[in-house]
């Protein structure tokens, strides 16, 4: 089983207010801290994202579960899939470690 994270941006998040007006969106910086957030408290050292694939926008009230699987060479895949139904949200590879 993979570790993983749920989190939920609120209706109101402040982000989305001028991103985009009439058609909110939460920001990609936003969601990839988010995955950092998750993978640093299982890894050992500082984490950064190597790559990422946006596939879908996640909007305020949303739900999204964050899964990474650890791989050698200090690297961790993850996923972010919307839930209620599940689809892929944001995919990608990051480094941690020394």
């Amino acid at each position: 089983m993979s570790p993983s994270r749920e989190t939920r941006f609120s209706p109101d998040h402040p982000t989305a207010a001028g991103h985009f007006p009439g058609n909110p969106i939460i920001p990609g910086a936003v969601l990839l801290d988010e995955v950092l957030s998750a993978i640093a408290a299982a890894a050992v050292g500082p984490c950064a994202i190597r790559s990422a694939k946006f596939l879908r926008p996640v909007r305020p009230g949303d739900r999204v579960l964050i899964r990474w699987e650890m791989r050698s060479a200090g690297q961790a895949t993850f996923e972010c899939l919307l839930l209620d139904p599940e689809r892929p949200a944001l995919t990608g590879i990051a480094q941690f470690g020394g």
